[in-house]
């Protein structure tokens, strides 16, 4: 290899992308200092870390919605993540912005779920004296909890993005939704969403919960018809709407990389992604009604429930025999309820169900009627 580094050629080519965008080699850098790679840049080993994780490899069986479905077709939480992460590259390319830093934190976003999806976190939340954040979760476990305790030791901009991508129901866009600290990470939250709100309803139709002719009138004419036409709507509106950020105007092209980007003070990225007002109206009425049809689920008897009852009393169960827990959750000095919540969290679906079982705890339910993974406590 010559004196130049490949990393130091990638760097070089960064110089190329917006003005707005993040450069890897002015990162704020990582906990702990390292040596660079020969090979990649910050934000390229971040991504690799997170995708070599045991925390990333779970995700594969962990609700992103339907609990337990039958079939091979509804999403996880890992299809979820990919399906953010590939949305949040085709809007930072076409803004010019960092990939690679847009794909580490698409990546990482949701280390922290729960089992049962947002059941779980609900559960967690009530349960936990401290609360409890899928974000925060999702930053402890990159921090903290993967590596034996080590954690990934990403850099500060991964982290940032992982901590910060949660929105608030009201809105996408929300008032406070960009606290975050790159544009890069403004697009991970917005594609989060894009993701979910087109996901979720075709679960719901594949599952039968809705039918089409169900959809807002609005959605539909707004948005489009079927799910290619809704996810192309919307990359194409936020990419539209966002055009400032590729940093082509007289104004943009005077900065540089690192007076663009936030400031070590802190403040906003001095550009925002958005979408138009028509297409974000559709969208949050979508999303609305996606939480009112189908995220709301407070049949006593549905499975959302029996998630329900299920996390209650494992976390009951492991703050009272604290013997039964995995060392390695004992190991950090934490409180007996924090290394209860960070064993339950890291747990998949069916790995919570197999530890019921195995624990021989009060069955939720009578085994008649149930079915699938259910039936099994």
């Amino acid at each position: 290899m010559n004196s130049v580094s490949i990393r130091e050629l990638t760097e070089e080519r960064e110089e190329l992308l917006s003005p707005y965008a993040t450069r890897s080699r002015l990162s704020k850098g990582r906990q702990r200092p390292e040596e660079p790679c020969s090979i990649r840049t910050a934000f390229q080993r971040d991504r690799d870390r997170i995708i070599h994780s045991m925390s990333f490899r779970r995700l594969k069986h962990k609700t992103q919605v339907f609990l337990a479905p039958v079939g091979d077709h509804f999403v996880t939480r890992l299809t979820h993540t990919l399906e953010v992460a590939q949305i949040a590259r085709t809007i930072a390319r076409a803004l010019n912005l960092n990939e690679d830093l847009t794909e580490a934190i698409a990546l990482g976003h949701d280390l922290g779920h729960t089992p049962f999806g947002h059941v779980g976190e609900e559960v967690l939340a009530e349960l936990f004296p401290g609360g409890f954040r899928h974000n925060e979760q999702s930053l402890r476990v990159v921090d903290v909890l993967e590596r034996e305790g080590q954690g990934l030791n990403l850099t500060w901009e991964v982290r940032d993005g992982i901590l910060n991508h949660s929105k608030a129901r009201t809105s996408i866009l929300a008032e406070g939704w960009d606290t975050v600290a790159t544009v890069e990470a403004q697009i991970c939250k917005i594609a989060d969403s894009v993701a979910y709100i087109n996901h979720d309803l075709e679960d719901a139709l594949r599952a039968g919960v809705l039918r089409k002719e169900d959809l807002p009138k609005c959605v539909v004419e707004v948005l489009g018809h079927n799910h290619s036409q809704r996810i192309n709507t919307l990359v194409c509106d936020i990419v539209s709407f966002s055009w400032a950020a590729r940093g082509e105007d007289r104004e943009a092209r005077r900065l540089d990389g690192a007076s663009a980007r936030r400031g070590e003070e802190g403040g906003r990225p001095p550009v925002e992604i958005g979408m138009s007002p028509d297409v974000l109206a559709a969208a949050d009425t979508l999303r609305e009604f996606l939480f009112q049809r189908v995220y709301l689920d407070e049949s006593p008897h549905s499975d959302t429930e029996r998630a329900r009852q299920l996390l209650r009393r494992l976390y009951g169960y492991f703050t009272a025999h604290p013997d039964n827990l995995p060392v390695d959750y004992l190991r950090r000095g934490d409180s007996l309820e924090r290394a209860v919540v960070d064993y339950i969290a890291s747990m998949t679906d069916r790995y919570a169900l197999q530890v019921f079982a195995e624990l021989n705890l009060p069955r939720l339910w009578p085994v008649a009627g149930a079915s699938g993974i259910w039936s099994a406590v």
